[in-house]
């Protein structure tokens, strides 16, 4: 049975046990006012019964059973297969799994390959119906016991919030262990770089060329990862992008939230909202076969060399794309701020204009920042329009009419194909990638410290 099925039937099961649970406890009496509970948690605790010990087990055998045939099929080959070295071993066990899956092996399948074949797909249809026959059997036995245990002596209440405080702190746990997984891993790996690359040449090197020679009497035959070019092209791209979404989006979301109608706020927050819907791909199509040409052709017109990849068709666009969360995140904090305030403001003979500029402005300004954050934080992480429309060319420059390129575009340039995780052009995308995630760090700091000084000051 596969896993979709599997979940599915896992979950018209948990639902019949909330169903069944809630009969249970509405039968024991005459009116639901006599039970300790509300019906509905008795449905709950049978659910919780019925769907946790099973889903816990489900996980725990996804994440075994993988290892687990393997190790089975391993102590099924022949032994002059076992004893092969240890990359020869690899090779004919995916041999073997691709056989068995109908891709494409190398050489000639011979005999010893196929009975390696068929069993490992016999392993496979093993493990999928001893897996299905466990959950299944955990959650039809769970629904039962739960279901017997409903009696009026039951607080039910009790033991669904007990059972979900600790899901919930399971769920923050996991969040916050995945989160020290991928800054550990960022440092391992960036360790590995920054020890077959000094980290005074990868911050303030001044040439980014990672491709690795081919002679030793090329120039730079161990490769050139000066990181400064990457660097000053995303923020030259965020600065430019920045500059187009947080003027549009501020003035979008004050003229929404103060001065615009019922009937006109209706249509026109969805119809912005949609610029954040649009795949990046489509901007990066609408930068490179509209703006860019337009930008060149009226640069042309002023004497201006523009090249036909830049920075700045790259930045507006994404500026654009960006609009919604300034504006969004703006329009909502402006208007949540008690109305008590501007009509304090407007009592003591300000205009309208006064009271948004000197109250409603500062009273919404952790959101407002939080928002131009997001937006920054959205623009740094951008890959797609700047590869259709900046370029690739590590140039480093501040003019935002020539080619640039960001630091996302070289991670996903660096890891593309088959890749040695060996060499540093490849464990340079951890080290840009920590940098990155050093970067948000400070922005996240910055907003922190606007925000609690902000809050010093009014509340």
């Amino acid at each position: 049975m596969h896993l979709s099925l599997l979940l599915l039937i896992l979950g018209l099961l948990a639902t019949v046990g909330f169903v069944l649970g809630r009969h249970r406890a509405l039968g024991l009496v005459d009116k639901a006012a006599q039970l300790r509970s509300l019906p509905g948690y008795y449905g709950a605790y049978v659910l919780l019964w019925c769907a946790l010990p099973s889903l816990l087990v489900l996980c725990l055998w996804l994440a075994l059973d993988s290892g687990f045939v393997d190790r089975l099929l391993m102590s099924d080959l022949p032994a002059a297969v076992q004893q092969l070295p240890e990359e020869e071993l690899a090779l004919y066990i995916r041999d073997v799994k691709n056989l068995a899956t109908g891709n494409v092996v190398s050489g000639q399948a011979g005999r010893e390959l196929q009975l390696g074949a068929d069993r490992y797909q016999g392993l496979l249809r093993t493990n999928l119906v001893s897996r299905s026959l466990v959950v299944l059997g955990l959650a039809v036995l769970g629904l039962f016991l739960g279901w017997r245990s409903i009696d009026l002596r039951l607080k039910a209440m009790n033991r669904v919030e007990a059972a979900a405080k600790w899901i919930l702190m399971a769920g923050s746990t996991l969040a916050v262990f995945t989160t020290l997984g991928i800054i550990l891993s960022l440092i391992f790996e960036a360790g590995r770089f920054f020890r077959l690359v000094p980290m005074g040449e990868f911050l303030f090197g001044l040439r980014w060329s990672p491709q690795l020679a081919l002679r030793a009497d090329q120039v730079g035959s161990s490769g050139s990862f000066g990181a400064v070019p990457l660097f000053a092209g995303t923020l030259l791209i965020t600065v430019i992008a920045m500059l187009v979404a947080v003027p549009v989006g501020l003035l979008s979301a004050i003229y929404l939230a103060e001065y615009a109608g019922p009937r006109f706020r209706t249509f026109a927050k969805p119809l912005l909202e949609i610029l954040a819907g649009v795949p990046t791909v489509v901007y990066g199509f609408f930068a490179a076969l509209t703006v860019a040409p337009t930008l060149r052709r009226f640069g042309e017109g002023l004497g201006l060399e523009v090249a036909s990849e830049s920075a700045l068709a790259a930045g507006a666009v994404m500026g654009i794309m960006i609009i919604p969360y300034v504006s969004s995140l703006s329009d909502d904090v402006i208007s949540a701020v008690p109305r008590g305030l501007r009509e304090a403001s407007l009592g003591m003979g300000a205009t309208q204009a006064e009271t948004i500029r000197r109250v409603v402005f500062p009273a919404a300004l952790p959101g407002i920042v939080g928002g131009i954050l997001l937006a920054v934080s959205r623009a740094i992480g951008e890959t797609m329009i700047v590869v259709m429309a900046a370029g690739l060319a590590a140039n480093l420059t501040a003019n935002p009419l020539e080619a640039v390129t960001t630091v996302t575009v070289q991670i996903v340039t660096l890891l593309v194909g088959d890749q040695e995780f060996d060499s540093a052009k490849t464990l340079a995308a951890f080290a840009l990638g920590l940098m990155l995630f050093l970067v948000t760090l400070v922005l996240n700091v910055v907003a922190l410290v606007v925000v609690r000084k902000y809050r010093e000051q009014y509340e």
